[in-house]
């Protein structure tokens, strides 16, 4: 019977400067487990877990957009996701790589298949806000999510090939990214498609790596990806090296080509105020000008409307009226997309992987303003 191609590890493989053959990873698991601290006892659990002889991995959601649920990965599709992620940004055995994202969530998890398989050299270190400042060597691959990349601006200049994933880049993060030499890109995907299928280049430097002379509005996908759009707009993923089925999502698209899509907006998260369809991703990308810190639109009830545009910011609400003045006098806006109300929330709740939940948070204003 032939061996499963995930039941192997590179012969350039290393974790922390050393290199482990297949056999040896159980030993190395079981060992962060019973001896490390809790994010080192994260690695070691999916190090047990991808030793096992079932040919699949039980994974979480993010919970970003609904109830976060159990599903199942097969570890020939998460290894047929390293390879593609080799391919496209032209990653090489021995290069240096760094895992700074929680081994819980399917990004972390991915950073050390691909590892295993392209046989990078992988360093890992505590999750924080600011990874790069836990190590002074120089990485030639590593992802952050948005907030990890905001605090190590300075420190760039570490990492060759930088893939941020997790949430949207800000215009204003993106602006920061323009004169770094560093190759930086947003990705596209989630938990059902073995994290990312797609990436756009945020910066001249990757731009280059893709040989485009600009492309920073427009996602491409992964080699043996294809995609197509819904009645609805939303995005259809058909790519069989890393999932049975083709994935229906409610990511409102705009497809250029087969191979190149802009995301606008979640679908349920579309408002519908007096009859007019207001997508929320759309309009914060035009407030993200005038509000320099953490804000989303979103509808609520409304008698007469049926939903009413608002706007939380996480602030304190003694900046009201300013940031009233700034949106009255903020040319870009539609009439349609100025917030009706603007609310603001002490600290906004976030999902297990650190994102923005929308419902909850909305949740916790109303039962703290009906106290």
């Amino acid at each position: 019977m032939k061996t499963p191609k995930w039941r192997n590890t590179h012969p350039d493989f290393k974790l922390n400067g050393i290199h482990y053959e297949f056999n040896e990873l159980p030993e190395v698991g079981y060992s962060l487990i019973k001896e490390g601290v809790p994010f080192e006892q994260e690695i070691g659990d999916f190090i047990v877990d991808w030793c096992l002889e079932q040919p699949y991995c039980i994974v979480n959601t993010s919970g970003s957009t609904g109830t976060p649920k159990e599903i199942r990965l097969a570890k020939e599709h998460m290894v047929n996701s390293a390879l593609a992620t080799g391919d496209f940004f032209q990653l090489e055995s021995k290069n240096r790589s760094l895992l700074c994202l929680p081994c819980s969530g399917i990004a972390g998890k991915m950073m050390l298949v691909r590892a295993f398989v392209l046989g990078l050299e992988l360093d890992y270190v505590q999750p924080s806000s600011s990874p790069l400042e836990l190590s002074d060597k120089i990485y030639d691959f590593v992802a952050m999510v948005p907030l990890q990349v905001e605090k190590s601006v300075h420190k760039l200049d570490k990492i060759t090939k930088l893939i941020i994933g997790g949430a949207p880049v800000s215009k204003e993060l993106k602006m920061k990214l323009q004169p770094s030499k560093t190759m930086a890109f947003e990705t596209y995907g989630m938990t059902e498609t073995v994290t990312h299928i797609a990436a756009k280049p945020l910066n001249n430097p990757a731009n280059n790596l893709l040989g485009l002379i600009e492309n920073q509005n427009w996602f491409m996908v992964l080699p043996k990806v294809n995609i197509s759009q819904d009645e609805r707009n939303c995005l259809v993923i058909d790519a069989p090296s890393i999932s049975t089925q083709a994935i229906t999502t409610n990511d409102i698209v705009e497809l250029k080509s087969e191979s190149q899509f802009k995301w606008n907006g979640r679908y349920d998260l579309i408002i519908n105020s007096g009859g007019i369809k207001l997508i929320p991703e759309r309009i914060e990308r035009k407030l993200a000008s005038v509000i320099h810190k953490r804000f989303f639109v979103a509808g609520v009830q409304d008698e007469t409307l049926g939903q009413k545009l608002i706007l939380v910011v996480e602030g304190v609400a003694n900046e009201q009226q300013t940031l009233t003045e700034k949106i009255t006098a903020f040319q870009e806006l539609d009439r349609y997309e100025v917030p009706k109300a603007i609310l603001f929330c002490t600290q906004f709740v976030e999902t297990a992987t650190g994102k923005v939940d929308r419902k909850a948070t909305i949740a916790h204003l109303d039962e703290t303003n009906s106290k």
